[in-house]
This record gives structure tokens, C-alpha cells and sequence, in this order.
């Protein structure tokens, strides 16, 4: 096995953007969850968040992108290993797409403490 390494710190980042870029393209659930924190920072920016709010925002939303990029890498990872059916690589996949449930409910959760009370001053 002869894995090519990164050729420094330059490569490394241009990798990273790839695997973003490369993601952003060809997962539908990517997309979806950008149009949602498109739509959270546009919210944020017209009811005014404070400062900590924002960085709860800003996490939230990474902890998204992060959670949903990890799944689709196991999920790619889990094909590669296993291209047959097998049920441990169907349970490694739940597992993971299990997770980006988890932190986009906990991420729906956070949006309402933030915004509901916004809302409901507004009206």
C-alpha cells in the first residue's frame, strides 16, 4: 500500500476544500442543511442576536455541516469495505445517519430558546 501524503500545510487546506466542494455537490442533505443556516443567519442578522447567540449559532450550524460530512464519509467508507449487503454495514450507516439526527434536532431545539422569544416580542 502506497497512500501519497499531503505536501504540506498548503495541500492540506486545498484537500480539505476539495472534500467540501466535492461533498457540497453530491449531497443532497448538505445542500439542505446550507439553505437552513442561510435562512438562521438571515434571521439572526433581522431579529439581532447578541454576540453569544450568534456563537451558539455558528457552532450549531458547524456541528451540523461537521456531523452530516463525517456520515457521508463512514457511508463512503462503508461501500468501499463492504459493496455487498451486509447487515453490519447497514448498522454502521444508521448509526452514523443516527447522529445527524441528533445534532439537526438538538440543532431545531437551539433555534427556538433563540428565536422564539424574538419572534414572539415582534407580535
Amino acid at each position: 500500500m502506497n497512500a501519497k501524503k499531503n505536501n504540506g500545510f498548503r495541500a492540506a487546506f486545498g484537500n480539505a476544500f476539495l472534500g467540501f466542494d466535492y461533498a457540497f455537490r453530491t449531497e443532497r442533505n448538505l445542500k439542505i442543511h446550507f439553505t437552513v443556516a442561510v435562512l438562521v443567519i438571515t434571521a439572526g442578522a433581522l431579529l439581532k442576536v447578541s454576540a453569544l447567540e450568534w456563537a451558539i449559532l455558528m457552532l450549531t450550524i458547524g456541528a451540523v455541516f461537521v456531523t452530516e460530512m463525517i456520515n457521508t464519509a463512514i457511508e463512503y467508507t462503508v461501500d468501499l469495505a463492504s459493496p455487498e449487503k451486509h447487515d453490519l454495514a447497514r448498522k454502521a450507516k444508521d448509526v452514523s445517519a443516527g447522529a445527524v439526527l441528533i445534532i439537526a434536532a438538538s440543532s431545531v431545539i437551539i433555534g427556538l430558546i433563540i428565536f422564539l422569544p424574538k419572534l414572539i416580542a415582534l407580535f
